[in-house]
């Protein structure tokens, strides 16, 4: 069992750390469109930013349940 602990709490210290990873990355796209005059675009970057804050300190989980959402269908990857 204490395998499974260091395993579970290594893969939640990754997910903390790309977490921090993206709300770094956010806050810079945040910038680049503010040069940009992208009004909205720097208001979407903004809602991710408090969320991927939101969710570094705990008050919001990583995820909501999968069974009640709707995929995403735009975003190529």
């Amino acid at each position: 069992m204490a395998r499974d602990t260091g395993e579970t709490n290594g893969r939640a210290n990754r997910t903390m750390e790309n977490i921090a990873y993206i709300r770094q990355m956010l806050a810079e796209l945040r910038m680049v469109a503010e040069n940009e005059g992208a009004e909205m675009l720097c208001y979407l970057i903004e809602m991710a930013y408090v969320e991927a804050g939101d969710v570094q300190s705990g008050r919001r989980s990583l995820s909501i349940n999968h069974a009640q959402r709707d995929k995403a269908t735009r975003m190529p990857f």
